[in-house]
């Protein structure tokens, strides 16, 4: 059977990559930001930190969340990728309020990628440890 949970999580996470880039366009649109500008008004400026970031955390996160999924669990590898989004969810929201708020949201989002990273890779040492014996 196909890793289907693993794939909801990698659909639902780029929606919401896609989300967060509409944003940008709205922000920027709504406070005169003309491309290619990153700076102006402080809402574009933290809209454009929160797509960015999360941007910069799926370069970690969705290989992570394949690596995981296909070396220890498919289900936990979906359950782990559900909080990843519940945290960036919450860094979302927390920057876009206030930068200092975007810590826990933060963490989430890394605790579970490492997680997930670290998991795999001792799996996969484990695995070729058993191969080569």
């Amino acid at each position: 059977m196909p890793p289907l949970l693993p794939s909801l999580m990698t659909c639902l996470a780029l929606l919401l990559y896609i989300g967060l880039t509409y944003n940008v366009g709205r922000m920027r649109v709504k406070h005169s930001v003309a491309a290619p500008a990153i700076t102006g008004h402080p809402d574009f400026e933290r809209a454009f930190r929160v797509q960015q970031n999360t941007l910069e955390q799926f370069v970690y996160f969705l290989p992570a969340l394949w690596l995981f999924a296909l070396t220890v669990s498919v289900d936990w590898a979906a359950a782990l990728g559900s909080l990843w989004l519940v945290g960036r969810v919450m860094y979302a929201r927390g920057y876009l309020a206030d930068p200092k708020a975007r810590g826990p949201g933060f963490v989430i989002g890394l605790a579970t990628s490492s997680f997930m990273l670290l998991g795999s890779l001792v799996a996969i040492v484990q695995a070729l440890l058993r191969a080569a014996g």
